[in-house]
């Protein structure tokens, strides 16, 4: 499998239990591993380990951050198993659906439903959200895991409307499928979105607004950090996404639906990496607390000492 640069990186937020979740996914998920532990020190939640980790030749990130946010079924991760590329892939499914099923609690049944042969969402004993399916999909392949927003609460309905407008931000976009919901499925939902996938920056995602009265919204437990090569493109994310303002803290940002960014810069990678000495990682993590959008000049400065 070849490794493909990601602009977009799933980041995740733990009471405590990131490094020992991290290695669970890494054993149930080929193709998996830890890349990276570092110790954040003195931030607001005391000493925090960022872990980056892959899953299937994808980078995840996550933070022992303390008991702030709770993980909730509207971003989950869609694991995507294709018959026509890969040999017994009912079985695998099967197979990483009962470990992902241990201490966790199934959202839907494994079953067949309108856009697959085989699909199930189930809750993790941490909490995260997974969509399990047989697919083909006829125009293209799709990555083995995407992320999925769920559109509910006060953003139900909306998800055409926010493909549209992340389409319309990040380059390198297109549609993919779109499957609505029929007349008598849903009534007061048809029309809305039943399933959808796009391309934003070449790496895919997936959309659909509830099918049902749910009471949640997006949180910041799951947000999404873009990688952005210079000041200006951080610029750029920041004056297009950020939607709230008193949610401006550290890089991270809200959108007009709720779902949280992290613009950051490529560089701040190797920059928190355990390439860097402690008191490197630490002047760098102290600059990150003082700023709402980043700037790169001074983390830059920061690094250096």
């Amino acid at each position: 499998m070849i490794k493909t640069y990601q602009k977009f990186v799933p980041h995740l937020w733990f009471d405590k239990e990131a490094h020992e979740a991290a290695e669970f996914y890494a054993s149930i998920f080929p193709e998996s591993r830890i890349t990276n532990v570092t110790t954040l020190k003195e931030t607001p939640s005391g000493d925090s380990d960022l872990i980056s980790f892959e899953l299937w030749g994808q980078e995840f990130m996550a933070i022992n951050a303390g008991p702030s946010f709770k993980f909730n079924p509207s971003v989950s991760f869609m694991v995507q198993f294709d018959p026509l590329r890969e040999k017994d892939a009912s079985k695998r499914l099967d197979k990483v659906w009962n470990k992902l099923s241990e201490g966790g609690t199934v959202l839907a049944p494994l079953d067949k439903n309108p856009f697959s042969e085989k699909y199930g969402w189930i809750q993790d004993k941490y909490g995260l959200s997974w969509q399990l399916m047989l697919t083909s999909p006829e125009d293209g392949e799709r990555p083995k895991i995407m992320p999925s927003l769920m559109f509910a609460g006060d953003q139900l309905g909306k998800a055409e409307e926010a493909i549209l407008f992340y389409m319309s931000v990040f380059k390198n976009s297109k549609q993919g499928l779109i499957a609505r919901y029929p007349q008598g499925m849903e009534l007061e939902k048809e029309g809305t979105i039943m399933f959808s996938d796009f391309m934003l920056e070449n790496q895919w995602f997936a959309a659909m607004d509830g099918a049902r009265d749910h009471k949640f919204n997006f949180i910041e437990a799951i947000s999404f950090m873009v990688k952005c090569e210079t000041q200006a493109e951080i610029d750029y994310y920041w004056d297009k996404l950020s939607a709230v303002p008193e949610s401006e803290q550290c890089g991270w940002l809200k959108d007009m639906y709720g779902v949280s960014w992290q613009i950051v810069p490529k560089e701040k990678d190797e920059m928190m990496s355990n390439n860097s000495t402690q008191e490197q990682i630490s002047r760098v993590t102290q600059a990150t607390l003082n700023m709402k959008k980043l700037d790169l000049k001074e983390l830059q400065k920061a690094y250096k000492g």
